[in-house]
C-alpha cells in the first residue's frame, strides 16, 4: 500500500491454531496478532535492523495495529485460528501505522476471504471495516496525512483509528511544545472523518465485487 512517499508492504495469514494463553481460555476463540518493521533503506539515514529484539517504537506501534485490526474480527467465528498481519515499511515519509493499519485490513479481508466456505453457515468473520489516519497542526493550521516534513514540524500529531461508518476505535494524541484546545482537537477529528471516509472508497475499490459479502 502506497500513500505519497509512504510505501507499506502488509500482508496478513492465517495459522489452524492459537496461542497457549488462547487455547487455556475455558471457551478460546480466535485471534489476531501483528508485526511491524521499519527496513533499514525506508529512512535516511538507513536505520539498524532490527535483531533478535524489537524496538520499543515499533512495539508500540505493533500493539496499536493489532489492536485497531481486531475491532474488525468475530473471533468466535474464526474459531481456533490465529490472524498474523505483517507491516514492513519500504520507505517512510510519515504516516507509516495508520497506513499499516488502513493496508492490513484489506490484506485480513483477502485472507479471511476463503474461508466463508469452510464456516458453517457460511459465516462472516469481519463485522466492520477499519481504516486510519494521521492529522496534525503546522504553524496554527490542521492538516490531514502529514508528511514527514509536515509531522517534524507539527504543534499536535494526532492519530486516528475509525470504522467505515466513523465512529472511532482510538485516538492518539499528542502536544509537541505546548497543549491544544478542545477545539482543535475537534477539527482535526473533522478532518479525520473526511480522510478515513476517502480511505474506506479506496479499500472498497481495492477489494472490489467481494466488498458487500465481507460483513
Amino acid at each position: 500500500i502506497r500513500a505519497g512517499g509512504t510505501v507499506v508492504l502488509v500482508t496478513a495469514s492465517i495459522d489452524e491454531s492459537v496461542p497457549p494463553w488462547k487455547a487455556r481460555e475455558e471457551n478460546p476463540t480466535g485471534w489476531l496478532t501483528a508485526e511491524y518493521s521499519m527496513l533499514p533503506g525506508s529512512t535516511a539515514p538507513r536505520k539498524h535492523r532490527d535483531r533478535g529484539k524489537v524496538d520499543g517504537r515499533s512495539t508500540e506501534i505493533q500493539r496499536l495495529i493489532g489492536r485497531s485490526l481486531r475491532a474488525a474480527v468475530d473471533f468466535q467465528a474464526l474459531g481456533g485460528r490465529t490472524v498474523t498481519v505483517d507491516c514492513d515499511v519500504l520507505q517512510a515519509d510519515g504516516g507509516t501505522r495508520t497506513l499499516s493499519i488502513t493496508g492490513g485490513f484489506i490484506a485480513v479481508a483477502d485472507a479471511l476471504a476463503p474461508l466463508r466456505d469452510v464456516l458453517p453457515g457460511g459465516s462472516n468473520v469481519l463485522t466492520r471495516s477499519i481504516a486510519a489516519v494521521s492529522t496534525g497542526v503546522v504553524d496554527g493550521t490542521p492538516l490531514l496525512d502529514l508528511d514527514y516534513s509536515e509531522d517534524s514540524r507539527a504543534e499536535v500529531d494526532l492519530n486516528v483509528v475509525m470504522t467505515g461508518k466513523a465512529d472511532l476505535i482510538e485516538v492518539q494524541g499528542t502536544a509537541e511544545g505546548r497543549p491544544f484546545s478542545r477545539q482543535s482537537l475537534n477539527a482535526q477529528l473533522d478532518l479525520a472523518d473526511l480522510g478515513i471516509a476517502r480511505l474506506t472508497e479506496i479499500q472498497q475499490q481495492a477489494i472490489g465485487a467481494d466488498w458487500p459479502d465481507l460483513f
